[in-house]
């Protein structure tokens, strides 16, 4: 059993997330976040620890942020925006259960203060933004970093803020360009 209590969205994505693992789990219902909720998650947060889990959209984004600012000291997990879609809907109850533990495997904090170690050359250079497949390279690196996907600027404080290291950065980038090269050479007849 998972010592954390894991934060999610809705009613749906708590049935997702047990079939994966033996967890306790609040629904936010959405970005109502009565009090009544709030309350629980900050009982939870105080006692237990906190995973806040929410769908890799932008709505996720938002009620992740808010829950952020709230409880400074919260793990974050993201499952990969392509393992959380099905028939048209993105959401974690949509990820397999496969996918909902290798999110919880890479559990990440959010850093009290901002390391800086990366800047947008960084950004620039592994060619996460500016080239024409940069989403894709950064949802994979993403992926690889427990880190979810995020456009450029959301994803240089994700590096930033959640404790990633050079080396890691750099193994994940390695990783997905011999990924892509070992595709490439597939393709070739």
């Amino acid at each position: 059993m998972i010592k954390e209590v894991i934060v999610v969205e809705g009613k749906q994505d708590i049935a997702a997330v047990r079939r994966a693992v033996e967890a306790e789990c609040i629904a936010t219902e959405g970005f109502n976040l009565l009090p009544r909720c709030l309350s629980r998650i900050e009982q939870a947060y105080k006692k237990r620890g906190i995973i806040i889990l929410t769908d890799p959209d932008s709505a996720g984004e938002r009620i992740r942020k808010y829950l952020t600012q709230r409880f400074p000291e919260a793990k974050h997990a993201f499952v990969p925006r392509e393992q959380a879609t099905a028939n048209d809907d993105i959401g974690i109850e949509q990820a397999s259960p496969a996918a909902i533990r290798e999110a919880l495997s890479k559990v990440r904090m959010h850093e009290w203060q901002s390391s800086n170690q990366f800047t947008w050359h960084d950004i620039m250079a592994a060619g996460l933004s500016g080239v024409a497949d940069a989403a894709l390279r950064r949802a994979r690196v993403g992926q690889r970093l427990g880190i979810g996907y995020a456009n450029a600027k959301s994803f240089l404080y994700r590096l930033n803020n959640y404790g990633v290291t050079r080396a890691e950065f750099d193994e994940a980038l390695k990783e997905l360009d011999t990924a892509t090269s070992q595709s490439d050479a597939m393709e070739e007849p």
